[in-house]
């Protein structure tokens, strides 16, 4: 992996393909091309009553792209039932980087002042490709998730990658379709030109919640207890590796680099945003 890059990496991204680790302190890297691949339609999200009525009463303070590698460190951090992550350490530090290009994105549940939920994931042209969550206060990540879908709507995304569908994504709708089929949808989403920070970018021009502090959410069902996952949960056994190879489609230069702290959209516009898609 020693010459293998951010760039490198997006030119996985763009040929159907994403990096996994077997654990924390091994070095090496796999690239996954899954038979079934795990998406959540942004025109038909489904966000469950309870979870909804905790995103209206902006219980946490939702932040964008202020503590990127704190998310991925916590995403890769173990919890309860899950000992091993398959962020490793050369994957933390591409992510880093390509968070720098403009290209990874972090959405952020704090409260009081504390990081207690996230998710990370990659923007490249209208796809958005979701890549770990974790949680440290019930529902933060599925509170994050909201606002993620919010944000994608807004900025004219037309895929959102899970990798992987679980339990836990079909209650918001997430579909498992074959590989052929996600790489039309791929194709497809990487002739789009949408914007990751359509909503706003920088503390002063995002559209918050009210309150002084507060533009978030909160509270509700079952949380990831402080470790993370994939956006799709874990790694299928089994999953078809490929290796990284040159010609790549052209990609466009990442959004907004260096971009600072973005306020979130209050939970009432990201629900009515949410609506307006379906």
């Amino acid at each position: 992996m020693a010459d293998f890059d951010a760039r490198d990496l997006l030119d996985c991204y763009a040929r159907g393909v994403f990096p996994m680790a077997d654990a924390r302190d091994d070095a090496r890297v796999f690239l996954i091309d899954p038979e079934k691949r795990g998406v959540i339609p942004l025109d038909a999200f489904h966000v469950p009553r309870r979870l909804a009525r905790t995103v209206r009463g902006d219980l946490f303070e939702i932040r964008i792209d202020t503590a990127f590698h704190e998310v991925v460190l916590a995403c890769a951090a173990s919890g309860p039932g899950r000992t091993e992550t398959w962020i490793n350490r050369p994957i933390e530090t591409l992510y880093v980087r390509l968070h720098e290009l403009g290209f990874a994105h972090s959405v952020e549940c704090w409260k009081d002042g504390r990081l207690v939920g996230g998710l990370y994931g990659v923007a490249l042209q209208g796809a958005f490709f979701g890549e770990s969550m974790f949680s440290r206060e019930r529902d933060a990540s599925k509170v994050a998730l909201v606002h993620l879908v919010a944000r994608l709507i807004a900025g004219g995304f037309v895929l959102l990658d899970a990798q992987f569908l679980t339990e836990h994504l079909s209650q918001f709708g997430a579909q498992e379709i074959p590989r052929l089929e996600y790489h039309r949808r791929l194709g497809r989403a990487l002739a789009v030109d949408a914007d990751f920070y359509a909503l706003g970018a920088g503390g002063g021009g995002a559209i918050t919640g009210t309150g002084a502090g507060a533009a978030a959410l909160g509270a509700g069902a079952s949380a990831l207890g402080g470790g993370g996952s994939t956006l799709g949960a874990g790694v299928a056994a089994g999953a078809a590796a490929s290796s990284a190879g040159a010609g790549a489609v052209a990609l466009g230069a990442g959004r907004a680099e260096g971009a600072g702290a973005a306020a979130g959209v209050a939970g009432r516009l990201a629900l009515q945003l949410i609506t307006q898609a379906s």
